[in-house]
């Protein structure tokens, strides 16, 4: 049995569903340290979740308690020392092999099997579920209380689709939310000139849709059936509600004052000739129509702050940033509201 292998034997991590398990293991890391290492010391509020594989490890209380792991037994079917800020100083008594992973991660798939996986089998009959696993990995479903994800899943209207059928139209208006369940699309935008280019192709567990929704403005591009497929849609409505209100966080200007001095960037998602005009001090310009380009290049341990010039623009970032992962919020109002002496 390999190292990885033994996760499937460990507490919680055993009752992770199969597609699930796969995606911690891809991210979790196998490290070995030698005997005497310290590991992690007692008061650490780190992010980090460690698993015995192999070896010995000594945690000491800061009131001098000792306890022995020992790999193989079954205090080692659990994390060590779990609980932050850490009760205990970690010490490898031997050298020793440990599963590290980051928290946030295991937390998140554990909700999404805990908190979906009756609602996923009851909503499709039991069958073909696994475009719904695919979807709930984008990480912008991860931070949604569990409420909203089964009931987004109730309201999802199933939509079968042809090849070269026109799904949404630049110039129009938004109406609904798209997820592709099989299948693939191209999406176009026609220039000022008349010019037609392709943006890009989606293929199945991808979305699209939302910009329209989120900013109030006409649809910014056309998407086309590439094949035939089945789409889910869901209403603006319930999309407002459901996704809307808790993906993108708002702040106010003082809030966002402090979260910066705290170590937050600050983005500016309007374009280059607005930000070269007149822009909040020490902000980064990345213009909304760069933003799925240019977000690898962001920290994703960073916090983030986005602002346009009313906050219709930066609503749609944010809810970008998001999908991706990123910890984002939107300055409420934007520039327009900002404080005279600000």
């Amino acid at each position: 049995m390999s190292d990885l292998d033994v996760l499937k034997t460990l507490v919680p991590i055993n009752s992770l569903a199969p597609n699930n398990y796969r995606e911690l293991v891809s991210q979790a890391r196998v490290e070995q340290f030698p005997a005497g290492k310290i590991l992690f010391q007692c008061g650490d509020n780190d992010s980090d979740t460690y698993y015995l594989l192999a070896g010995e490890v000594m945690l000491v209380g800061d009131n001098g308690e000792e306890r022995e792991v020992a790999a193989g037994t079954d205090k080692a079917r659990y994390a060590l020392a779990q609980l932050k800020p850490r009760q205990f100083t970690g010490m490898a008594k031997t050298d020793v092999t440990v599963a590290r992973m980051e928290s946030a991660v295991l937390d998140r798939l554990l909700t999404v099997d805990q908190a979906t996986g009756y609602e996923v089998t009851e909503f499709d009959g039991g069958q073909d579920t696994e475009w719904m696993w695919r979807m709930l990995t984008n990480k912008a479903f991860n931070i949604l209380p569990p409420e909203n994800i089964n009931t987004m899943f109730s309201r999802l209207q199933p939509m079968d689709a042809k090849a070269g059928q026109v799904i949404i139209r630049q110039g129009d208006s938004g109406d609904y939310y798209y997820i592709i369940k099989s299948g693939c699309a191209t999406v176009t935008r026609k220039s000022d000139a008349g010019k037609v280019g392709l943006l890009s192709e989606l293929g199945e567990g991808e979305a699209f849709g939302e910009e329209a929704l989120l900013s109030g403005a006409p649809r910014n591009a056309t998407v086309i059936m590439k094949t035939d497929g089945v789409l889910m849609r869901l209403a603006k409505q319930d999309f407002d509600e459901l996704l809307k209100a808790p993906v993108v966080k708002w702040v106010g200007h003082d809030e966002a004052r402090a979260m910066v001095k705290a170590g937050a960037g600050l983005i500016d998602v309007r374009l280059e000739d607005e930000h070269r005009a007149g822009a909040i001090k020490g902000s980064v310009n990345i213009p909304l129509y760069l933003l799925r380009l240019k977000a690898a290049n962001l920290d994703p341990k960073q916090r983030y702050i986005v602002y346009c010039q009313t906050g219709s623009r930066s609503c749609v970032a944010a809810f970008l940033l998001s999908q991706r992962g990123f910890d984002v919020s939107v300055l409420k109002g934007g520039l327009d509201a900002m404080p005279r002496a600000a």
